[in-house]
């Protein structure tokens, strides 16, 4: 199967629906599965009061998260404008949902997933709407599990199963909430752990700056893979820095596809590129001397040499002791 990857346009796009379609575009040229953005309004989603992350911060200045988060808000308009542009590029649309209007919006958009943004993970009745669109829309959900808990993205989970959805329907994503994200910290084995626990596929949801992660979650078996996306990672803004480029980005895809033919399907057999080296160094049981008709075989009688074209040499010891039904010249393969 192959890997869904997504490019998190998310709020990269700065308010302005122009660089939202560039972002659209890049992200089909580079042979994203689907582009995601962030639906949210402000004053919803945040207090006057509440401050910003860190990060934000350090790559947005100071200021409050709700007056940050209004600058990035995009209207309904705007993302019907967005969903059709997706279309023409061949893209799906995707967009996380940060409140239950919001959530509309994008059903009415006709998005082909629901995705849980590591913050809602525990806002239940958004999720539990959520787990009741993607019921009865059968649309897959993304959960994505930055900051959590084993316990908090069980209790998540469960809403979603509760409303019906199969664990195949729900993709929980590995994630690790900080922008940029340190290597030594990233904990890709979670992959592993996630799958056994919850018996759901996995995924991965990137905010390292380089391409490895991505690739080695591909191997550690994520099938959906997110990874912030911007034209520049210079340009204003909180996200930017911890997302790839377009050039980037389109030669993350090409290794994630790489890494797919790769992997294979795990059976332990020769393949075809083999094949011919096997005939070459592998060896055959041959006369290491005339051998008469009627004589038994002694240690002596035989040779393992190349081409592998006979009896493999595991043989050996079974054909001791056995008389020979023709004569055999130095050199000739035994027969079986």
């Amino acid at each position: 199967m192959a890997t869904v990857v997504i490019a998190e346009a998310g709020v990269n796009h700065n308010g302005d629906l122009a660089l939202a379609k560039q972002l659209v575009h890049a992200a089909a040229t580079a042979g994203a599965d689907a582009v995601k953005f962030q639906t949210f309004t402000a004053a919803d989603l945040a207090t006057a009061a509440a401050p910003k992350a860190a990060y934000q911060t350090s790559n947005d200045g100071a200021g409050s998260q709700r007056d940050m988060l209004a600058r990035l808000e995009l209207s309904p308009a705007q993302h019907h404008k967005l969903a059709a542009y997706c279309r023409e590029c061949g893209i799906a649309f995707l967009s996380t949902a940060f409140g239950l209007s919001e959530l509309k919006l994008l059903l009415d958009l006709g998005i082909s997933a629901i995705k849980v943004p590591s913050g809602e993970i525990t806002h239940r009745p958004l999720l539990e709407a959520m787990a009741t669109a993607a019921a009865s829309s059968h649309l897959p959900v993304y959960l994505s599990t930055g900051m959590s808990t084993l316990g908090e993205v069980e209790a998540a989970l469960q809403i979603f199963l509760e409303a019906g959805l199969t664990r195949d329907a729900v993709t929980v994503l590995h994630c690790l909430s900080a922008y940029p994200a340190p290597e030594d910290q990233i904990n890709l084995q979670t992959l592993r752990t996630l799958a056994s626990a919850f018996g759901c596929p996995v995924g991965y949801s990137d905010h390292t700056l380089g391409l490895t992660a991505p690739l080695a979650a591909v191997a550690l078996g994520a099938v959906v893979i997110e990874k912030h996306l911007t034209l520049d990672v210079n340009l204003p803004g909180p996200d930017h820095r911890a997302s790839l480029e377009p050039k980037a980005f389109a030669a993350m895809v090409a290794a994630i596809r790489s890494c797919e033919r790769m992997l294979g399907d795990g059976r332990k057999q020769p393949q075809a590129a083999e094949l011919n080296t096997r005939l070459v160094a592998r060896r055959s049981l041959r006369a290491a001397r005339f051998i008469p008709a009627g004589q038994t075989f002694q240690p002596d009688d035989l040779v393992c040499q190349r081409p592998g074209n006979g009896l493999s040499p595991m043989l050996f010891p079974k054909l001791l002791g056995r008389r020979a039904d023709r004569n055999y010249q130095p050199g000739e393969t035994i027969d079986g």
